[in-house]
């Protein structure tokens, strides 16, 4: 094999790899998508609650992204008849394909929140 097929064979697969990342930001990007699976973790919740447990999300915000989750399968909303109507939100079985996913992004958030802290410290000794 030629050296320009190896570097096109690597650039198509730099552009799958790169399409499929941005498939992946597009339904999980923004501030809340990701705490909020990760609170909903813990089991049903109502709306209230999921608001009060992310702290500063305003509730439009907060139905926004209720709404994205469930149109991409992730969260399933819940109306239970009860006087008045309780409406719950939980995670669906496809929500689990993230676990993965977010394992790593916490355990590099701890990472990186380490280095940046250790920088600072060094930088603040020096000068």
């Amino acid at each position: 094999m030629e050296l320009k097929d190896k570097i096109a064979h690597s650039h198509e697969e730099c552009t799958a790899s790169a399409a499929a990342v941005r498939d992946a930001l597009y339904v999980l990007s923004g501030k809340w998508k990701l705490p909020l699976i990760i609170t909903l973790s813990a089991g049903p919740m109502r709306f209230k609650d999921i608001q009060r447990s992310l702290g500063d999300i305003t509730p439009k915000i907060l139905s926004k992204e209720l709404q994205d989750l469930e149109l991409n399968e992730f969260v399933l909303r819940k109306v239970l008849p009860t006087k008045p109507v309780t409406i719950t939100y939980e995670l669906t079985p496809y929500s689990g394909s993230l676990d993965k996913v977010l394992d790593e992004l916490k355990n590099w958030g701890l990472q990186h929140r380490k280095k940046i802290k250790a920088s600072i410290r060094r930088a603040s000794a020096q000068g």
